[in-house]
């Protein structure tokens, strides 16, 4: 048997997507395949890591050690083929905990942010949160297929003078590897018009088609450039709050570490962390291959059975991003669909900002009985609605 499609007792009390499913969604007994985490369990190294640590018996307050850094850039180095060095790390509890931070450290209150919707929610949070402007650079949508726009994006810096942009690489809901093409271009505009970036990579370690490039390793990006990493979505981490940014250029990171403040760092999730960005390799790849599975049976499975529905199959992440608006239905009629009568919770377009409405969100890592099972749901659920769209 495939170790991913291992029978785990995920409806633990503590267990948000599982346990909170019910009451965020307000169903009963919902299927959820709606927020970003795996329904798989962390690797053997990691847990062994775990072990140790607690037979240790003392949990003080801890700092960073230097083997953790050495194990992320010696990672970023093996993997991304991207030259980063300990000094250029900072640790942080978290992506979006980051993006505060970013917000904070390279602008002033009332100063333009630019974001690229439809684009993770707390994205705007973090702008319009601390008094920032939202600058909205929508992406365009070309052959099927989801493009920065970005003839659009210079007549925004050109008009709002905005000097940050929030980068989200790859790219959630839409599921875009960026290609250094595109990458490159974005480069020259944020050259040309003095603009920091602040990208968030948290799925870099998940191309499921192509090759991710960071954005600061090409010319001239290091020095403008802060990027944000983290285990938690590669190994299936995201409750042990460990993120990490990388900044080359001294100024970004010296701001960037005080806005941050204070952080206590976890003891268990350091040596959950090191252990995974040493060790954790085998099991990345064995989960690449069955998150790829996954994501060609979800789409030959909604093809098949509910073909009018736009699927966006992913290049990265384990989202499927679906444009259900040819079935004629607006997202609150979505929703209630989904919940009441397929029992089944994915994430709304609305909550991405911008560009999202009818549109909706669906994890797809889980084990393959169960993506079938909720598959099935949506399908049933949406299906009397075809009549609508014709």
């Amino acid at each position: 048997m495939n170790r991913f499609d291992k029978t785990l007792e995920l409806r633990r009390p503590d267990s948000l997507k599982w346990s909170g499913v019910d009451s965020l969604f307000g169903g009963e007994e919902l299927l959820p395949l709606w927020v970003a985490d795996m329904d798989f369990e962390a690797p053997a190294p990691v847990l062994e890591a775990l072990r140790r640590r607690v037979d240790e018996g003392l949990f003080t307050y801890t700092l960073v050690p230097p083997s953790l850094f050495e194990a992320v850039a010696d990672w970023l180095n093996r993997r991304l083929k991207w030259k980063v060095g300990p000094g250029e790390l900072l640790f942080a509890t978290g992506v979006v905990t980051l993006l505060k931070a970013a917000v904070r450290a390279y602008t002033q209150p009332g100063d333009p942010v630019i974001v690229q919707p439809p684009v993770y929610g707390p994205f705007a949070e973090a702008v319009t949160g601390q008094n920032r402007e939202l600058v909205l650079n929508p992406l365009a949508i070309e052959e099927g297929r989801y493009r920065m726009d970005l003839d659009d994006l210079e007549e925004k810096l050109r008009l709002t003078g905005a000097k940050l942009l929030l980068l989200c690489s790859p790219h959630n809901p839409a599921g875009r590897v960026w290609s250094e093409e595109e990458l490159s271009r974005l480069a020259e505009l944020c050259r040309e018009y003095g603009v920091t970036v602040a990208s968030d990579e948290i799925h870099a370690d998940l191309i499921l088609k192509g090759v991710h490039t960071p954005i600061a390793a090409l010319p001239g990006m290091a020095e403008r450039t802060v990027t944000f990493i983290a285990p938690s979505k590669t190994f299936n981490l995201a409750g042990l709050h460990t993120s990490f940014a990388v900044a080359a250029d001294e100024t970004l990171r010296a701001a960037l570490d005080q806005a941050l403040g204070h952080r206590d760092p976890n003891p268990l999730s350091l040596a959950a962390a090191e252990a995974a960005y040493r060790e954790g390799e085998e099991w990345l790849e064995a989960c690449l291959a069955y998150l790829r599975a996954n994501a060609s049976f979800a789409a030959e499975y909604l093809a098949e059975r509910l073909p009018e529905a736009i699927v966006y199959v992913p290049e990265a992440t384990y989202l499927l991003w679906m444009d259900l608006r040819p079935l004629g239905l607006d997202q609150a009629e979505i929703g209630r669909l989904l919940v009441q009568e397929g029992r089944v919770a994915v994430s709304g377009g609305s909550a991405f900002v911008s560009e999202g409405e009818g549109r909706v969100r669906i994890n797809l890592a889980t084990r393959r009985a169960l993506l079938e099972e909720g598959l099935s749901r949506i399908v049933r659920a949406l299906g009397g609605a075809r009549a609508k769209g014709e």
